[in-house]
């Protein structure tokens, strides 16, 4: 279910109109500093998927493996995950967005429509913010502007978790999913519940310190003053039952800082539609994407 095996050596990727094979793809790159894991499947315009906290480049599985019949679907490793570069020091989200305008530079990718679910989908506002013409289209699943004293509140507590268990996979098991997925769910699929389970444990494990530096990240972000800058074609996404970023508190906000930004609410789903209505979440969001791609 949640193959993540690249397909083949040589994907072409098309950048802006022109097609360009990159020969002898590997699967990791120097980006500024930091050394980059990344995966690519599919032929066409390029598409970056950006991950969410704790995640590695493969808890997109269910995307990947539709988009890429129609783009070259790149999924990266952020600084501190996966087999990425473990950096010291304090991260932030706008970093973040920096590391993936300099891992696109070092691809000699231009331009390309950006995604991303959360923690991908705030630090893709920055990049949009801020390389504006490196960004074709930006979706952004389960966002937020500006992180509140709620937010908060259930970061720390998944801080303490980590800390409590020593260990990032059980802390999102224990505690990260419950957040992220319905009751309904965890009524009506048990057995779902757990291959979710058992893929995360069987991912590459972030290290506590790690998930401290890129949690603190999330505590800190603050892109509010920066929405007018983002001129991408611009789709928003949440799940009606999601408190952790409630469309009630921040689908506004952002429809109306965006210019040119479209809305989709999924119903009965709470933080991670990705998980919950996979078909609809992949129709809707292809529709999407064709829309803007030239």
């Amino acid at each position: 279910m949640f193959d993540s095996s690249i397909e083949g050596p040589n994907p072409a990727i098309r950048v802006q109109a022109n097609p360009l094979r990159m020969e002898e793809l590997m699967p990791k790159v120097k980006a500024g500093n930091l050394t980059l894991n990344y995966e690519q499947r599919g032929t066409g315009d390029p598409i970056i998927v950006i991950p969410y906290l704790t995640a590695d480049h493969a808890r997109y599985a269910f995307q990947v493996a539709e988009y890429s019949k129609h783009f070259a679907c790149i999924s990266v490793d952020l600084r501190g995950t996966g087999e990425s570069d473990d950096v010291k020091g304090d991260y932030t989200t706008e970093q973040l967005g920096d590391d993936v305008a300099a891992f696109m530079r070092a691809l000699g990718i231009s331009k390309a429509h950006v995604a991303g679910l959360s923690l991908g989908a705030v630090t893709g506002m920055w990049l949009a913010a801020k390389h504006p013409e490196m960004v074709r289209s930006l979706s952004l699943h389960s966002p937020w502007t500006k992180t509140d004293t709620y937010q908060r509140t259930v970061i720390q507590s998944f801080q303490v978790l980590a800390k409590a268990l020593n260990s990032v996979p059980d802390m999102v098991v224990q505690g990260l999913f419950p957040w992220c997925l319905t009751p309904d769910l965890y009524a009506e699929k048990p057995d779902y519940i757990q291959q979710l389970c058992d893929f995360v444990r069987s991912r590459p494990a972030q290290t506590v310190e790690s998930f401290l530096r890129q949690s603190d990240a999330v505590l800190t972000h603050n892109v509010d003053s920066q929405l007018s800058r983002i001129t991408a074609p611009t789709l928003i996404t949440f799940g009606n039952r999601d408190v952790v970023t409630s469309p009630a508190r921040f689908a506004d906000a952002l429809h109306n800082g965006i210019r040119q930004s479209e809305l989709v609410i999924f119903d009965r789903c709470s933080h991670a539609p990705i998980y919950e209505k996979v078909a609809e979440f992949n129709d809707k969001t292809l529709e999407f994407l064709k829309r803007h791609t030239n």
